[in-house]
């Protein structure tokens, strides 16, 4: 699977949306709280997530830091090429 973003996309992101398998999502680790990723959500861990990069081999995810909080759902990438995720 292609990435659906590549570094420096700028993109709309819904907070207080609730994620669906699927979603391209902003997450919080708990391990590590002051960073936030964008992942694919996979499913539901009781009140967090399993995420998942696209890039399974460059990618830092559930597999390595377990489930996730989602802060928001990304709709959108505004720039360079906009079009809906």
């Amino acid at each position: 699977m292609s990435t659906a973003l590549s570094d420096d996309d700028v993109v709309l992101a819904r907070f207080g949306r609730s994620a669906r398998p699927g979603d391209v999502v902003l997450v919080r680790w708990p391990a590590r709280p002051d960073q936030l990723s964008v992942k694919r959500a996979v499913r539901p861990e009781g009140a967090l997530w399993w995420v998942e990069g696209d890039n399974p081999f460059g990618s830092t995810d559930s597999r390595t830091l377990g489930p996730a909080e989602v802060v928001a759902v990304v709709t959108r990438r505004l720039w360079p090429r906009p079009r809906r995720l």
